[in-house]
């Protein structure tokens, strides 16, 4: 008997699956993986018209609900922060976080001439590019990495922002022309953890998955999650957050921008309970205005 590893199809999911696969400890079974294509890597078009990130993780949720596979690995960021797990799944696991940073393809920023168009899907990417590079212009762009990479080289954009560790796990670092600093380009909620998600009634996959969790990780995304949840963010949210830890506690850093970069809300506090901190940070920039922000973006 195998134990399914399910994951999405692309040449980064699965060298996280792989990466996965090659950690689990005393596992009863030799893991296989399992390559499942979404609708959301099928759809070519605005991620709002299927329902957001979900449309990367829905399929892989019903294949794990029907037994097809046994345990899936999520990078966390596309995990939706709006709405909770289907009932009988839960994430088991967060590995260590690898480098949150985001980073520049095909040259640096302040090299760029005025009008260069630079390549990227995420809307918190944009709008902070958008309020530190006003002369550039963020243009939309689907597929893969190794698919962006191919269309920054056909010339179709000047330069792409990607994550340095997604470009890392497919030995493409070395395309990296910036990265840049969490004061330049503030991180995703999740960034640079992989989820490893389980069905609750799956007691041997759970104990292996268990295995691999990250207690210093898991308090600073949980932290992160409740301030996403809090402040009802949806895909189409231009939210960053990034908490760290210390012997003393963590500290969590966010900010909601509007889409065109020109607003900015900050928050920044200190605790030891992680779904408190989140809570806390959230209703900071929410008595600065995020909701006005957050509810004014059409999704």
């Amino acid at each position: 008997m195998q134990l399914r590893i399910g994951t999405r199809s692309s040449p980064m999911a699965l060298a996280q699956a792989r990466l996965v696969a090659s950690l689990l400890p005393g596992r009863p079974h030799e893991p296989v993986v399992v390559p499942m294509s979404t609708s959301g890597d099928r759809w070519g078009g605005s991620l709002a018209e299927l329902g957001g990130k979900g449309a990367f993780v829905k399929e892989l949720d019903r294949a794990q609900l029907d037994g097809e596979v046994d345990l899936v690995v999520h990078c966390l960021k596309d995990m939706p922060g709006d709405v909770p797990l289907p009932d009988g799944l839960t994430v088991a696991a967060y590995l260590p976080r690898d480098d949150v940073h985001d980073c520049v393809v095909g040259a640096r920023l302040a090299d760029l001439p005025p009008g260069a168009r630079v390549g990227t899907s995420s809307v918190r990417r944009a709008a902070q590019l958008r309020r530190s590079h006003p002369r550039l212009t963020a243009v939309p762009i689907r597929g893969s990495a190794n698919t962006r990479l191919a269309k920054l080289d056909a010339g179709e954009y000047d330069a792409l922002i990607l994550a340095v560790a997604g470009l890392e796990r497919i030995g493409q670092g070395l395309r990296i022309t910036q990265i840049l600093t969490t004061g330049q380009m503030l991180p995703a909620v999740g960034a640079g953890v992989l989820a490893l998600q389980c069905r609750i009634d799956d007691a041997p996959v759970l104990a292996a998955a268990r295995a691999l969790d990250d207690a210093p990780t898991r308090a600073c995304v949980e932290a992160e999650r409740a301030l996403l949840r809090e402040l009802r963010g949806h895909c189409h949210s231009p939210i960053a957050a990034y908490c760290t830890g210390t012997e003393t506690g963590l500290t969590l850093h966010a900010a909601v921008y509007s889409t065109d970069g020109a607003d900015l809300l900050e928050a920044t506090d200190h605790g030891a309970e992680p779904d408190k901190l989140g809570v806390v940070v959230a209703g900071e920039l929410l008595a600065r205005g995020a909701r006005a922000l957050i509810d004014a973006i059409a999704h």
